[in-house]
């Protein structure tokens, strides 16, 4: 009998939106989860965002929706920019989780996961890299391209 696997997603959700957004289209978040369950058999699916109260209804539907949130505080730049890098929360997670799950899903092109996706290939532990689309794909994640997913050719299936 097979083995069951038990994965995980590690989601950037800023380079996610930002990457589909640049598409012109908008991600259905449920309907990603669903995709994330049936294609990568993701079992928890870790969505890393900056916090700012008056998104909170959004908050509660994702998590209905069925992701584990990781909030990040929020500052604000001297031009008013919001600003909540999760890059080291997204890594430290993935760390701290290493030894619950089969494999791992990265969502994001930002080469600042370099580092992590280099050591889970090395563990054979990374299943894919869904990348929003391919402007958002850092140059050092060539490396890694058997793995590499653009999501911007899975819009039929995610566009709200």
């Amino acid at each position: 009998m097979d083995k069951k696997e038990y994965n995980y997603a590690f989601i950037d959700s800023q380079n996610l939106n930002l990457g589909i957004q640049d598409l012109g289209w908008s991600l259905d978040f449920r309907k990603f989860r669903i995709y994330l369950t049936n294609k990568y058999r993701v079992k928890k699916a870790f969505l890393f965002l900056g916090f700012i109260p008056r998104y909170k209804h959004l908050y509660k539907n994702l998590s209905a929706y069925g992701y584990i949130l990781v909030f990040k505080p929020v500052i604000q730049n001297h031009d008013g920019k919001i600003k909540g890098d999760i890059d080291a929360e997204l890594v430290m997670y993935a760390m701290k989780e290493i030894d619950n799950f089969d494999y791992a899903v990265i969502v994001s092109g930002d080469g600042d996961f370099y580092c992590l996706i280099e050591y889970l290939e090395e563990l054979q532990k990374l299943k894919a890299i869904l990348l929003p689309n391919q402007k958002s794909s850092s140059s050092l994640l060539e490396k890694f391209s058997a793995k590499k997913v653009l999501l911007e050719f899975e819009k039929e299936k995610l566009r709200e």
